[in-house]
């Protein structure tokens, strides 16, 4: 009896082993980097609602990569830069003092500019082009916050 009972224990050891690993392999898979372009096929561009893209595309994941395309300055006449806020505040408000240029208008083209969301933070992305009047009319900016859960 003992020994029907240990070799029970052991074949639901290994189940539990197995099923283990296959969970481990699947979030892993699940945690890809994703490289999103922002804004669809539109890009980044004055005068767009990108609350509206960034809840269709969420959620984030740690290590995704979001890439910023926009036409070269001398193709457009506004275009638009790409600031990291850093607070809540500031992206309510739209104040860009204490904000961290990542992309200029000159800096989106080609390839496009890459940003990697590698902190679990909320990310406050805004173009003060304009003299911010896009961010004050909730306007090309929006809010990424990465998670490490799969969903």
């Amino acid at each position: 009896m003992y020994k029907h009972m240990s070799r029970i224990f052991i074949q639901g050891f290994i189940f539990l082993v197995i099923a283990s690993l296959a969970a481990a392999g699947s979030e892993n898979k699940a945690r890809a980097k994703r490289s999103i372009l922002v804004g669809d096929s539109q890009g980044w561009r004055a005068g767009t609602n990108y609350t509206q893209w960034a809840i269709k595309n969420s959620p984030f994941r740690i290590n995704d990569t979001l890439v910023f395309k926009y036409p070269p300055k001398e193709n457009s006449t506004v275009v638009p830069s790409v600031y990291l806020l850093p607070n809540m505040w500031s992206y309510m408000t739209c104040e860009f003092r204490g904000a961290k240029l990542l992309g200029s208008e000159f800096q989106g083209g080609d390839e496009g500019l890459k940003i990697e969301l590698n902190e679990l933070k909320p990310y406050y992305f805004a173009s003060d082009e304009g003299n911010a009047y896009d961010c004050i009319a909730g306007l090309t900016k929006f809010i990424a916050v990465p998670s490490t859960r799969s969903f």
